[in-house]
């Protein structure tokens, strides 16, 4: 009869998922047995040959057999995987002893070291801090700074050109005449920056270089207010012992001007190849901001004074670290950088 065949395959399927060893072992028992061609859809296909009284019965009891295995059949698989499982723990065992690998952190370039430095000390002295863009009008990094067309001191900047009225700023001095032009005096300010002259790289050389402006305009500014500034500024640097040194200039942009040397940290002023054996070395270059570029920016040269500078950050970190070579801040050689 239909129910014996049915009884007799829920136990035998029963008893061989039990004792199946493997995934392929399962997959075959399910076939077997439940597949379109398996033993227990073959039974369901003799239920036509049943009386009517018999199908409902046998029919409950195909059900309760189908279910039975798919029963077995999700438990060995469940088994079998914990079993799998377990035997891949105990072969890829962690030692928790070991000791850990610390992960490589970074740190700050020295010349953002040296930049905080130089912004806390002016941020103490009351400057604020203005940026302004490296991709900049000819008319700001030229001409409203008194450089016209023509002017010999575009020679001495030749720069990087996008066109005839766009290039890449060879100085942070255009945010004097931005700073100008959206502020009324009192007006207290430095702008770091990059900037980009078409120089040959050397020691003390790189057509990338950082440079940091300052400007200050208000009522009764004088030289010696740039002096005192100045001064203060290099000795919170590198100490009371600083020794410094203004040497009259020309800038078109202020007037009068002057240089400021620091004595060279490498030779002490004897000479050496870094200071190219003059024993000191230009770190930045200032004076009174000139009347014209006053009156670009609309304020009367009559009522205001100012004065500007602008400082070269690679000479200022050298200086304090005591690197003999502009090109190491940009090799990314972590043994140098690691120094810091």
């Amino acid at each position: 009869m239909l129910q014996d065949d049915l009884n007799r395959i829920r136990a035998e399927a029963t008893a061989q998922l039990a004792g199946a060893s493997g995934k392929k072992e399962l997959e075959e028992l399910r076939v077997r047995y439940l597949g379109k061609k398996g033993e227990v859809t073959a039974i369901l296909k003799q239920m036509g040959k049943l009386s009517p009284e018999e199908r409902p019965v046998v029919g409950k009891l195909a059900n309760e057999v189908r279910a039975a295995i798919e029963e077995a059949l999700e438990a060995r698989t469940s088994a079998l995987s914990a079993a799998a499982f377990e035997e891949k723990l105990k072969s890829e065992k962690l030692d928790v002893t070991l000791p850990g690998r610390r992960p490589v952190l970074g740190h700050k370039h020295p010349l953002s070291l040296a930049l905080d430095e130089l912004k806390e000390i002016f941020l103490g002295m009351g400057f604020s801090i203005a940026e302004g863009p490296e991709v900049e009008y000819d008319y700001y990094n030229f001409e409203a700074l008194n450089i016209p067309k023509g002017h010999p001191a575009r020679d001495e900047q030749d720069t990087f050109y996008v066109n005839d009225k766009v290039l890449l700023r060879t100085q942070t001095s255009p945010m004097q005449v931005r700073t100008m032009e959206q502020q009324r005096p009192p007006i207290r300010v430095i702008a770091p920056g990059r900037c980009y002259r078409s120089d040959a790289l050397d020691a003390t050389h790189s057509p990338l270089f950082h440079q940091i402006e300052g400007l200050v305009v208000d009522k009764g500014i004088t030289f010696a207010h740039l002096k005192g500034t100045l001064e203060t500024f290099i000795k919170q640097l590198y100490g009371e012992d600083s020794v410094i040194r203004f040497r009259p200039h020309h800038f078109p942009f202020t007037e009068p001007s002057a240089e400021v040397d620091v004595q060279c940290f490498h030779c002490h002023g004897e000479g050496c190849r870094l200071c190219k054996g003059e024993g000191w070395i230009e770190i930045l270059g200032g004076g009174m901001v000139h009347p014209k570029v006053l009156q670009n920016c609309n304020i009367d040269p009559e009522v205001y004074s100012g004065f500007a500078f602008g400082i070269g950050l690679e000479r200022i970190t050298m200086r304090k670290y005591n690197i003999d070579d502009i090109r190491l801040f940009y090799e990314n050689d972590v043994r140098f950088l690691g120094q810091f």
